[in-house]
């Protein structure tokens, strides 16, 4: 169950995303936020940006350093954007801050939107902790995101593809344009290796600003990661030379200890001793990676598939990098008002692997019972709002907090 402080935070999201600086200003402001000598390591991206940070969290930790780290979405509850190295945010001070801020801005027109609301929440609860250093995800774009209203000490770029195309631009330097809008005048900037026209965007802005630019171009090697997959390699390269530009020195054998400890729920996630792979891969870039990172960890095998999309999103490219992993889909819905109809996920998959099997399925619960029914080990993915209800349905820890941010 929900408070009904969160609850009201919930019904904030009728508001909408509303891209745009003056409002988060005039918040952080009447809350004297963020906390003087606070620093930030910024993040944006379509891919990879909670890994990133998951790596970096894991390296401040391991150094003895409790570090903010503020994420989006949250998969089962609400309190997991908002966290440390020791815990998460409590259900009473989740409370007792939302109802400070909804005190503050009962009267405000604009109102503050939900994401506006959740990113003061967490910097009040980070300067309550003492946390020096913080990690900010960007939760859509960059230039105009409400976490761009904070300075910090390094901006990170993780690989920048075609996602959020309604909001962001429909070309690959229209979205690059909005993602490298968190550079900032003489803030270092630390990017992962892009396309051209992605990358020609990122120099000219950086240049613009006078910000000294690194592009990492190999990835981290002969070093065990607590995440699978070829590409978290890349995300820990980042992660380390993000870093290293904010000043971070860490000894080997921290570094070694973090890396292989650190762990990023939904993301090529074993369950079940191995029978289930949760993913929360949502885009074509993402999908590509989790295939790989599939024909990788479990070669000449093939999955029955547990699919669900989120409105906004192609479903065509998220599905037919999965077809040559796939022996079955079973198409579901989930707790959300942007889960997508069955029977647009059965058009999309007729696009995708015309020649597939698929079943449908009335709800995760009923795609579960199907599933378990088949030999083969089964990948869930397409989301990562189905994600976070199943994995709140197999630990059985109840308490899922769907949203639609």
């Amino acid at each position: 169950m929900s408070s009904p402080a969160l609850e009201w935070l919930y019904s904030t999201q009728l508001y909408g995303i509303k891209l745009g600086l003056d409002n988060v200003h005039k918040l952080l402001e009447a809350m004297s936020l963020p906390q003087a000598g606070m620093k930030f390591i910024h993040v944006a991206g379509t891919n990879g940006k909670g890994s990133t940070c998951a790596f970096m969290h894991a390296i401040f930790k391991e150094s003895g350093i409790n570090a903010g780290l503020f994420t989006s979405p949250h998969l089962i509850r609400f309190n997991e954007r908002i966290r440390d190295a020791e815990r998460e945010i409590s259900d009473d001070e989740l409370t007792a801050g939302l109802t400070r801020i909804r005190e503050l801005v009962s009267a405000w027109d604009p109102h503050p939107t939900f994401f506006e609301i959740t990113l003061a929440l967490a910097l009040d609860w980070f300067r309550q902790r003492g946390n020096e250093w913080v990690i900010l995800e960007t939760g859509l774009g960059g230039r105009l995101d409400a976490t761009n209203a904070i300075t910090p000490e390094v901006s990170v770029l993780t690989r920048i593809g075609l996602d959020h195309k309604e909001q962001l631009g429909d070309t690959l330097s229209k979205i690059a344009a909005e993602k490298a809008g968190i550079i900032k005048p003489g803030i270092p900037v630390v990017s992962a290796p892009q396309e051209d026209e992605a990358l020609k965007v990122i120099v000219k802005t950086a240049k613009s600003q006078k910000a000294s630019l690194l592009v990492v171009e190999e990835p981290l090697i002969n070093v065990k990661l607590g995440l699978m997959g070829p590409h978290q390699a890349w995300n820990a390269a980042i992660a380390i030379e993000a870093l290293r530009e904010a000043g971070i020195r860490v000894p080997a054998v921290v570094l070694e200890g973090a890396l292989q400890k650190v762990h990023w729920a939904g993301r090529f996630h074993h369950l079940e001793s191995g029978r289930v792979v949760v993913d929360g891969a949502h885009n074509g870039d993402a999908a590509l990676a989790l295939a790989w990172t599939w024909k990788t960890e479990h070669p000449d095998e093939k999955a029955t598939i547990i699919f669900g999309g989120s409105t906004g999103k192609d479903l065509i490219d998220v599905m037919w990098p999965l077809a040559e992993i796939a022996e079955r889909w079973i198409l579901t819905p989930f707790q959300s008002p942007r889960s997508v109809p069955v029977e647009t996920l059965s058009e999309a998959l007729t696009d995708a692997d015309e020649d597939g099997e698929w079943l449908e399925a009335k709800s995760l619960d009923d795609a579960w019972t199907q599933a378990q029914s088949y030999p083969e080990r089964i990948l869930v993915t397409g989301s990562l709002f189905l994600v976070g209800e199943f994995l709140s349905q197999v630990s059985a820890s109840g308490g899922y907090q769907p949203s639609a941010q």
